[in-house]
Parts: structure tokens; sequence; C-alpha cells
């Protein structure tokens, strides 16, 4: 039988170097990787890939790029395309691969782009820019889009925004790629909602809190042509005492979906949950240290025997041993040197 491949892509900002999306061969065995290539591209600040697994799409200054994903892994530019803003921070398509959508954290926007079916990225559709104002000054004064993601049945788009304490919840038209505000998921004041992750079969939604450092799972149902998110769990991502400096990041599932990851900046440690698949709750599996500085990104490997942290200011990645029956975590040799990484991507080489 076969081993499985796959190779990581690996976003970063360009501090005197242009190449922002490295790409490496995944060691699934010794839980490391090796560099493949790597890709010119401005302040890459995420990376998304399509449903149909075929294509990438990257955040970069002014706007978002294109790639064709090729056999071995490897990245073929298709184009680029404005967002008519600020540079994004999210990017994400719906379930059909006919749009994309793109969140501003600096201008507050959510931006809405038409796909072709070469993967190349078309015309804007749809902006809406948040309006309101937020309820701390030094930063919440005014909107910051982090996220935007469909519900499974690409019937809605959820927007976290993070200076407004809230997810926005559009209706999404398929078919001219238009929003429209149905409702509001309102979160616990300066608690900064940063990303969202949804479980397999799409019943439950997972909403991480920068500031105050908890995960809130949402039910989430249909009523009559409505949706209905009803509150089920909330669970720390680390302790936080009062007067701490810590701030969740990452929020990511496992490949089989058994396990929900996140990280804290300030006790710089990774946190791996338990998902109980028919109820939806989380259960803290452990809680450690990554041995760097503001973990902005980690990820379970697919064989979730290892683990992988995005050291976004002591500028590493470092790699971890995982025995989940156990709880345990073990640093897995040397930091490999990166400056400011921001996002990781596993992809599954063949069909």
């Amino acid at each position: 039988m076969a081993k499985e491949k796959y190779v990581a892509y690996v976003s970063t900002y360009t501090q005197g170097d242009n190449h922002g999306i490295r790409i490496y061969d995944v060691d699934m065995e010794k839980g490391r990787f090796v560099e493949k290539s790597k890709v010119k591209i401005t302040n890459s600040s995420y990376v998304s890939i399509s449903h149909n697994r075929k294509y990438l799409y990257s955040i970069t200054d002014l706007g978002v790029e294109a790639y064709k994903i090729l056999p071995d892994g490897g990245l073929e530019y298709i184009n680029f395309a404005s967002i008519n803003g600020m540079r994004g921070c999210y990017v994400s398509s719906d379930y059909t691969d006919r749009f994309l959508f793109v969140a501003g954290y600096h201008d507050g926007k959510l931006t809405v782009l038409q796909l072709n079916e070469d993967g190349s990225i078309g015309e804007i559709t749809d902006e809406v820019f948040h309006k309101g104002l937020g309820i701390v000054v030094e930063r919440n004064f005014r909107p910051h889009i982090n996220c935007a993601r469909m519900t499974h049945d690409n019937k809605f788009l959820l927007v976290a925004d993070q200076g407004m304490d809230h997810v926005n919840v559009y209706r999404f038209d398929a078919e001219y790629g238009k929003v429209k505000l149905v409702d509001i998921i309102r979160s616990e004041l300066e608690s900064a909602p940063r990303h969202i992750k949804i479980s397999k079969d799409g019943r439950f939604i997972y909403i991480v809190h920068e500031w105050k450092c908890f995960i809130d799972v949402y039910e989430y149902t249909m009523k009559g042509e409505n949706p209905n998110f009803e509150k089920i769990q909330t669970i720390r991502t680390c302790s936080t005492p009062k007067g701490s400096n810590n701030a969740a990041s990452a929020l990511s599932f496992s490949v089989d979906y058994k396990y929900l990851l996140s990280t804290n900046a300030g006790d710089n440690s990774v946190v791996i949950y338990d998902v109980d698949e028919e109820t939806g709750m989380l259960k803290q599996n452990l809680c450690l240290p990554i041995s760097g500085e503001y973990p902005k990104d980690a990820e379970l490997f697919p064989n979730n025997k290892f683990v992988v942290s995005l050291n976004h200011e002591t500028n590493t990645m470092t790699f971890f041993h995982l025995n989940l029956e156990d709880g345990t975590m073990i640093m897995n040799g040397k930091p490999v040197k990166l400056d400011v990484p921001n996002c990781i991507v596993f992809y599954k080489l063949g069909k």
C-alpha cells in the first residue's frame, strides 16, 4: 500500500525577502519538513486551498493571487486581483469554488470576488464595510474583520469582527455572489472573535476569541429559512489571570476532525482538544509550551503524531512529537528558521 505524501504551504511576511510562500515536503515518519521551493509574493498573510483541491489562493498587498497546484505540490501562478481596499488578512472560497471571500482587518471590509473555472480570480461581486464603534478605544474602536467562511451547506457566510465583538451572518446568493445580513452572533465584550471553524458534518461552529482566550461552541440549525445558532459550550484556551497579556490565535482541526487545536501568545502554548463528534463538545487533551514566541498558527500533522508551530516573533517553526493518548508533547529536533511566518496548510498529493 502506497504511503500518503504531503506538502506544506507556509505563508510569511516579506521583510527583506520577496518569497512569501515556502513549499515543504512533509516527512510523515520523522515529523519534519524539507524545503522544496519558494514562491515570489509580497506579504502573504494567509493562504487557502479551493474545495476541489486544484488551486491555492493567497493574500498579498492590495489583493489576492491565484495559483494552480501542480502534481508534485508546486505552485503555478495564475493571476492577481485587486480587492479595492487595504491588504486582507484571511481568504476562503465557497463550497462550489465559484466565489472568493477576503476579510480586511485594517479597513473592516468584506470583499467577494468571482472565481472562474480555470481557478483565476475575476471581478468583485460585492463589498461590505462593517460599521460601528467598539468597546475598547485602544484598538477596537472600529471594525476589524479577521475571518470569513461559509457554512457547509453553502447558505451563510460567517464573518468574525474582532473590533465589534461579534460574528455577522450573511445570507449568500450563490448565483450572483451577493451577501445580505440576516443575523449576528454576539460575543462577550472585549473578547475579540478571531477565527471560525466548522465541524465535519457542519452542525457545530467553533469561534476562538483572541483577547479573552476562549472558544465558544454553537450548534447550527435552520428554523424555516433562517439560521439558528445556540451556544452549547465555552472553554478556555489557557489560564488567563487578571492583567495577563495572553492572546489566542490559531484554530484548526486535525484531518480526521477528532481534535481541535488553538495557540496562545504570551503564554506561548498550544492547546489541543478532543472533539465529541456527536455533541460537538470539547475536552482539553493538553496545553503545553511551543518553545517560541507568538505562535500565530499551528497544525497537527495528518497522522496526528506530530505538531508544528509557526512562531511569529521568534522567526521559527518548532516541531513536536505527540502522544494524544496520554496528553504529552516532546520537542522533535531543532527549530527551523523562518522570518515572520503567518499561516500553514497541509496538502495531500495524488487523488
